[in-house]
Formats: C-alpha cells, sequence, structure tokens
C-alpha cells in the first residue's frame, strides 16, 4: 500500500471533518455488508445518520447527487437495515449525503433526510 489516500478516501475525510464541526459523532466509518456499504455512520443528538458521500470534478450528467440514484438509495437503505439489526433498540435514524465538488463555489453541500424508504 502507498499510504497515498485515494479520491475517495479523501473525499470522506473531508465530509467528516465538516460533519464534526457540525456537531455530529463519528460512530464507523465504511460499514459493508452483503447489502452495501455506508460511508459513515454518525451520531446527531439521539439520531443515527447514515451518510453517503460523493466528489464529482463536474456537474455533467447531474453531478454528485444525480449519482445517489434510487438503486444506490435502496442499497444504502438495505445496509443501514442490516446494520440496526444488531443494535439495540430502534434509535430515530436519517440518510443524510455530502456534496463535494470541484466546480462548487462552496465545496461541501449536506442535504440532511435527502432520502427514506
Amino acid at each position: 500500500m502507498s499510504g497515498v489516500a485515494s479520491r475517495g478516501e479523501q473525499a470522506e475525510a473531508i465530509a467528516l471533518r465538516y460533519l464534526e464541526s457540525q456537531g455530529l459523532n463519528l460512530v464507523t466509518q465504511n460499514y459493508r455488508c452483503r447489502y452495501g456499504e455506508i460511508d459513515l455512520i454518525m451520531r446527531d443528538s439521539k439520531t443515527l445518520v447514515f451518510t453517503e458521500v460523493r466528489m464529482r470534478k463536474s456537474n455533467a450528467f447531474g453531478g454528485a447527487l444525480a449519482s445517489v440514484d434510487s438503486h444506490k438509495q435502496r442499497r444504502i437503505l438495505a445496509a443501514a437495515r442490516h446494520y440496526l439489526s444488531a443494535q439495540r433498540g430502534s434509535p430515530l435514524c436519517r440518510c443524510d449525503v455530502v456534496l463535494l465538488s470541484d466546480v462548487s463555489e462552496h465545496g461541501i453541500e449536506w442535504i440532511q433526510n435527502a432520502f427514506t424508504e
């Protein structure tokens, strides 16, 4: 391994720092199961936040947000259900998307409750 973070790892690190600066706390990163992967699982007060991080260099084809299509959303929701099945209780949950763009004026867009079942 070269020690150089991939573009995806860099994007997740930026998103993590941003979310922590907004008061969220990291629960786990890169949760993987047979249903899919969740980039960041965060806690926002009493709410568990399943977070998808997307970075795009351009807005062609809809940019970063368009890449979180219905198929990707279903995989995230299935992975979230799998994660929750091993937890005690039923915490409040939501699915957020953090968009990073080289072409964005502000660089980071955080969409809370980006999708639901």
